[in-house]
C-alpha cells in the first residue's frame, strides 16, 4: 500500500526522467528505476497505480509517481532479501498467476464473442412468442360484514364516488387513499379478488364478495397490456448471458483438448482445505 512508502529517494528518478525519458517515447518497458540488477519499468508503475484505492486520486500525480516508484524500490529490496519464497508464498504466486492469466482469457472472450447483432437476435428470440400480459388498476373497500359491504355498494350505485365511500368505511390499509391498489398483474391478488376484477369492464363495480380478509366491493379503474422491456433495458443482462455461454463453450473446447484428472470420491479428506499447517 502506498501509505507505507516513505516517499523519499524518488526525486532523483523523477529528475532523470525529466531530462532523459521525456526526450524520447516512453513505453511500458521504459526503465524508471533499478535495484541492483533488477529493472523497474513504467509498466510496473502503471499497474501499481491501478491497484491504489480511489482516495489516492486526490493526490498530485507527481506525488503519486514518486511514491509508487519508491514503493516498488522498497518492495524489490525486501524481495531480494527474502531469498527463495516460502511454501505459502510460492503457492500463492502459482494461484495468482493462474488467476490473472485465466481472467485475461475470459476478458478476451467476453469482449470478442458477442456482437450487437447477437444481442438483437437473442432479444428477438426471447419475445417472438411472448404472450400479452394484462395489468389492472383497481380500488376496493374492505369491511367486516356482508351487510356493511352491501350498504356501501348502495351508496356507490346511488352516485357516491367510490373513493369517497372507501375513505368513509374501509378498514383496509388503502382506505385513506380511496382504496386505490395501483397496478397489478395476474397472480398478485387472492383468487376471489382477481376473478372479481377480471370480470369487470373499466368503470364497473363488483357486488359484495368475501375473501379471507373480509368483505369487499371493488372497482376496475383501468387496464393495460404490460409493456415489454426494451432492448436497452435488457442489453446488459443478455450480453452477460451470451458472454457466459461463450466462455462455457471455450472451456469445453479446451477441456476436450487436454487430459484432465480429478480426485476420486473419498481420495482426500475434504477438511484438508483448512489445513494451513501444511504450508509451514
Amino acid at each position: 500500500m502506498l501509505k507505507h512508502v516513505t516517499f523519499l529517494g524518488a526525486t532523483a528518478v523523477a529528475a532523470a526522467l525529466s531530462t532523459g525519458a521525456f526526450a524520447q517515447d516512453v513505453t511500458a518497458d521504459t526503465v524508471v528505476a533499478t535495484v541492483g540488477d533488477t529493472e523497474i519499468t513504467m509498466g510496473e508503475v502503471i499497474i501499481a497505480r491501478t491497484q491504489l484505492p480511489p482516495q489516492y486520486s486526490q493526490l498530485p500525480v507527481e506525488a503519486l509517481f514518486d511514491g509508487l516508484v519508491e514503493q516498488l524500490v522498497q518492495q524489490q529490496l525486501l524481495a531480494d532479501a527474502a531469498g527463495d519464497p516460502s511454501p505459502r508464498t510460492a503457492y500463492t504466486l502459482m494461484n495468482e498467476r493462474r488467476s490473472l492469466l485465466a481472467a485475461e482469457v475470459v476478458t478476451e472472450i467476453a469482449e470478442s464473442s458477442v456482437t450487437e447483432a447477437d444481442v438483437q437476435a437473442a432479444y428477438d428470440a426471447r419475445f417472438v412468442n411472448a404472450e400479452e400480459i394484462e395489468e389492472f388498476n383497481a380500488a376496493h373497500l374492505l369491511v367486516e360484514t356482508e351487510e356493511e359491504a352491501a350498504a356501501a355498494k348502495v351508496r356507490i350505485d346511488e352516485g357516491a364516488a367510490f373513493a369517497d365511500v372507501a375513505r368513509d368505511v374501509s378498514t383496509g390499509p388503502t382506505g385513506p387513499n380511496g382504496g386505490d391498489l395501483g397496478w397489478f398483474g395476474a397472480g398478485a391478488m387472492v383468487p376471489q379478488f382477481e376473478n372479481a376484477i377480471m370480470a369487470l369492464e373499466v368503470g364497473g363495480v363488483t357486488e359484495p364478495f368475501e375473501t379471507q380478509f373480509g368483505w369487499h366491493v371493488a372497482t376496475l379503474l383501468d387496464k393495460r397490456i404490460q409493456a415489454l422491456p426494451t432492448l436497452d433495458d435488457l442489453r446488459p443482462q443478455i450480453t452477460a448471458e451470451l458472454q457466459e455461454a461463450a466462455i462455457t463453450v471455450r472451456l469445453d473446447e479446451l477441456a476436450a483438448e487436454e487430459t484432465i484428472t480429478k480426485p476420486e470420491p473419498g481420495q482426500f479428506d475434504p477438511s484438508l482445505i483448512d489445513a494451513t499447517n501444511l504450508l509451514d
